[in-house]
């Protein structure tokens, strides 16, 4: 039989296969709450009563403006974990292993949903301000993000490890962490994005403190025998961005 249906254990937890269900961005919060719905209760729970080993749940903001669309989920609230624990007790009923992933969207944050253009929202109109390592926008024609200082970085860090607590005490058994795609973690590790002069920029590894130490709190402020997991982007495929190398190095300090 092949292995993709066997179980599989990492760390403390055991999944009964390994078909695993990636976190997909649902953008389905109408009332910009963040807070969980039936949408995604049936966008979860169907996926689990279809057998999948593990399901993770789209990237939830771990703050307010860490969302990429105001329709985004997020854990910053005791009210997100607990309209989170419907979900994770039927998927848990089910047989499958309910995981979730962090995150913060740093200068891609307040945009439209992708099917109303992707477009930026400025406070006016239903957005709100966004921050990154640099001020550097995405695009061109997107807003120039707020540059983080010291304590707003230390800010973030703490919500990720708040958020991870939440996930916790919503009944979720693996965590993921966001560190890819653009977003506020992966802006830190990218030249590109990230062109400050202190300890979280210039070398590989100064560029990586920020994520690095997200890691440290979040696996601080779960069980040890609780999965934590990371996406990276292997490489951004442009000149003089991040490389596959990088990406080699950073799994090193992972560990």
């Amino acid at each position: 039989m092949s292995k993709l249906f066997t179980p599989i254990t990492i760390r403390g937890e055991t999944i009964r296969n390994r078909v695993f269900v990636a976190p997909m961005c649902q953008y389905s919060v109408d009332d910009g709450s963040g807070i969980p719905t039936n949408w995604h209760m049936v966008h979860l729970g169907s996926r689990a009563v279809g057998g999948a080993g593990l399901v993770m749940a789209e990237a939830s903001a771990v703050s307010s403006e860490g969302r990429i669309s105001p329709q985004d989920l997020g854990i910053w609230s005791d009210n997100h974990s607990e309209a989170f624990k419907p979900i994770v007790e039927f998927q848990v009923a089910q047989g499958t292993t309910p995981a979730i992933q962090l995150a913060h969207a740093g200068r891609k944050a307040s945009h439209t949903r992708p099917w109303n253009g992707g477009e930026a929202l400025s406070p006016g109109y239903g957005g709100w301000e966004i921050w990154g390592p640099s001020p550097i926008p995405f695009e061109p024609d997107w807003a120039t993000p707020n540059q983080m200082s010291m304590e707003e970085i230390d800010r973030v860090v703490s919500d990720f490890a708040t958020a991870a607590g939440r996930s916790v005490e919503a009944g979720f058994k693996v965590l993921e962490l966001h560190l890819a795609h653009g977003y506020l973690a992966c802006e830190f590790m990218s030249p590109l994005s990230n062109i400050r002069t202190d300890q979280y920029g210039g070398s590989l590894k100064n560029r990586c403190r920020f994520a690095l130490e997200v890691i440290a709190a979040v696996r601080s402020s779960i069980p040890e025998s609780m999965p934590l997991l990371a996406r990276i982007s292997a490489t951004e495929y442009m000149k003089d961005g991040w490389s596959l190398d990088d990406s080699i190095e950073l799994a090193g300090w992972m560990k």
